[in-house]
């Protein structure tokens, strides 16, 4: 089956004196004669050339089945006299949400996903929210990817559904203490949450509008604290927040903390009588500040500002103050008491921790999941006052798993301006170095988002095949702290591409693979990483697995209609400027593809997707297969019912991650 060659219609771009001709510009219009047709020829394509891995593919989606405990439930978590929990059943693409009472009693099912997701291709719920006195549950679904949510009520002493939904919701909602009223966002033209929302759960009166942000580069959250009594407003940019408060009662009116400055950030939390702030004024890796609630202009200094520590989060409980730090890329728990403090040691030279819900305030629990990339997803709760942890549960792995067969260490690459790049890396235990082995290689990259070690046991089926499997840890990240993240933003976002580069090409001179069998994968901004690193090195990889590219920058960048552009003018710059025009154009994947012998590429593309656009991973296939000078294989998948995740159900998302395994371990090992 020949590749499809979507038809070329000229488009003509000129900005700062530079004219550009977009042959593929048309592809956004979804609504153009040639536009689906082509996209589905794509589809067509991609499924005749990966039938030679089917078998593969099959193989690969039983295995990671096998490895899960389809009939499962989570740790159960206290919130007043009930216990919370999420189960899952075999079969069954979605969770359902349950409680039961302290110290047993019949099972309350409050929200069957399956149930709800019937008739519908895809489901997802942007939250699904428990009133204070537990009579009524707010939630917000969306079933077709594109990220806009109707909101809904129910009363769980009846379970029927109230009236008062709420369409066009987003992610951010809370309730007050009185159990009626609740708050959520709502989204502008532009898919920015802009507008928080006040209403009364079950009332036929119109919810009333609480603060609106004008400014386009800014998103509105609201969130209530562990304590109850505050309700948190936090508008934020990529580098500006401001903050508001209000009582936990929802009666009252939200005051600001402290007014937005440009360039600083400021979140606050409550424990005891006081108020804390984490602040990067006077010190990008952020300090801590507290403040008598009663005066919270009064700041003092409880944690300074560190170099090699960036202080991420801050938990507030009626006794305690729970920290988390990032120190050498690893991420650390400091608990502090009064006067006194502690810290959280791990084992592990490599691992990664979040937190599991902690309703309770009044606790000297903390509950915490903790894997490396060797050790499943284990929850304890860690006793803040007799310093002692308890494992409560270590997910099953089924399928003869046995941790001792992997081994996990950390590397060190010498990036182009002499700065050392961390390199995660996991593998069977007896690997050779001798340059043999097929590598796959993930990144991202961007936002400051952190990619930390963790288990993922659909990866077993590339370990047990003989891959190595690495992680770069590249600027433009979290995950050295904050300056790690702003060295490879806006003017500096070559080195996000260049730090990979320099990870890549340690690997194969420690021969822990080869070009020829190096694959390498990122997804959305991961993927602009992918579409960068191709055309400035197409002869380092193998192949490539590009996850909802963004590699249209400029075009995206230069129209404020699209979502999410404006926000993102503090991460990439603004190409309205001729010097971030001229910056961004230089790195742009779309921009920037040649004649060249391309790697074997498969991209992937969502069609109602609100973050990346359907037609970038488009347009990049179509120029990238004319301008190819190889014999490589060229793929798009899209999905043509589905947003920027991809599938929404359990095992569809499996099947996913099977179809991409099959690609890479066909397309490098040939098999």
């Amino acid at each position: 089956m020949e590749a499809p060659l979507a038809p070329r219609h000229p488009h003509v771009r000129t900005v700062h004196d530079e004219t550009v001709t977009d042959d593929w510009f048309y592809l956004r219009d979804r609504q153009h004669p040639e536009t689906i047709p082509y996209l589905e020829a794509e589809n067509r394509y991609t499924e005749a050339r990966v039938a030679q891995w089917q078998k593969l593919q099959d193989e690969l989606y039983v295995e990671m089945v096998g490895r899960i405990q389809e009939t499962d439930t989570s740790v159960p978590w206290r919130r007043g006299e009930s216990q919370y929990y999420t189960r899952t059943e075999q079969g069954k693409q979605y969770g359902i949400f349950c409680r039961q009472a302290i110290g047993g009693g019949d099972e309350q099912v409050l929200l069957d996903g399956n149930a709800l997701a019937e008739g519908h291709e895809y489901f997802s719920l942007a939250f699904h929210h428990v009133s204070p006195d537990g009579n009524t549950l707010a939630y917000a679904i969306n079933t077709d990817g594109s990220e806009v949510f109707t909101l809904r009520f129910r009363d769980l002493r009846t379970g029927e559904e109230m009236p008062g939904q709420v369409a066009g919701v987003y992610y951010s909602a809370t309730w007050a203490n009185d159990s009626q009223t609740f708050f959520f966002t709502t989204l502008d033209e532009t898919k920015r949450p802009w507008r928080l929302w006040r209403c009364v759960a079950g009332s036929a009166e119109l919810p009333v509008l609480v603060f609106e942000e004008p400014d386009g580069r800014f998103n509105v959250g609201i969130d209530r604290s562990r304590s109850g009594a505050y309700l948190f407003l936090t508008v934020g940019s990529h580098t500006t927040s401001e903050v508001w408060c209000a009582p936990g009662s929802g009666v009252g009116s939200f005051f600001r903390i402290q007014e937005r400055r440009q360039d600083v950030e400021y979140y606050v939390e409550h424990q005891g009588p006081h108020l804390f702030m984490r602040t990067n004024e006077d010190g990008r890796n952020f300090r801590l500040l507290r403040a008598p609630a009663a005066q919270p202009e009064q700041w003092t200094e409880v944690i300074a500002h560190r170099t090699n520590a960036s202080l991420e989060q801050v938990d507030g409980f009626a006794d305690y103050l729970v920290v988390t730090e990032r120190v050498e890329g690893l991420r650390r728990l400091r608990v502090m008491a009064g006067s006194g403090e502690h810290d959280v040691t791990f084992d592990e030279p490599a691992y990664t921790f979040s937190p599991e819900p902690n309703e309770e305030y009044d606790s000297n629990l903390y509950r915490f999941s903790y894997s490396s990339l060797t050790t499943p997803r284990s929850v304890y709760d860690y006793d803040m006052q007799t310093r002692s942890r308890t494992l409560l549960k270590r997910y099953a792995v089924l399928g003869g798993f046995d941790p001792s067969n992997y081994v996990s260490e950390r590397l060190t690459a010498t990036s182009h301006d002499g700065v050392k790049v961390p390199i995660s890396v996991v593998c069977r235990r007896g690997f050779k170095r001798d340059g043999s082995a097929p590598l796959y290689l993930y990144g991202y990259g961007s936002y400051g988002i952190v990619t930390d070690p963790a288990f993922s046991s659909e990866r077993i089926s590339l370990l047990d095949r003989g891959f190595v499997f690495a992680i770069a840890h590249i600027r433009g990240s979290g995950d050295m702290g904050r300056l790690w993240y702003e060295d490879g933003k806006l003017g500096h976002k070559k080195n996000t591409f260049l730090d990979f580069i320099a990870c890549a090409e340690h690997l194969i001179a420690q021969q822990y693979t080869a070009a020829a069998r190096l694959a390498i994968a990122g997804g959305s901004a991961g993927g602009l990483l992918m579409g960068a690193v191709t055309n400035l090195r197409p002869d380092l990889f193998r192949s490539v697995v590009a996850h909802v590219p963004f590699v249209d920058v400029v075009n995206t960048m230069l129209d404020d209609t699209l979502p999410l552009t404006v926000t993102e003018y503090e991460e990439w710059g603004n190409p309205n400027t001729a010097a971030d025009y001229a910056y961004i154009r230089s790195y742009a994947p779309y921009e920037n593809v040649t004649a060249a012998a391309y790697p074997n590429i498969l991209a992937t593309a969502g069609l109602n997707d609100p973050r990346v656009p359907y037609w970038e991973p488009a347009k990049w296939i179509a120029s990238l297969r004319r301008n190819n000078t190889g014999y490589s294989t060229i793929l798009l998948k899209t999905q043509m019912g589905a947003g920027h995740g991809g599938p929404s159900g359990r095992y569809e998302k499996l099947r996913e991650k099977a179809f991409e395994y099959a690609f890479v371990i066909g397309s490098v090992t040939g098999s």
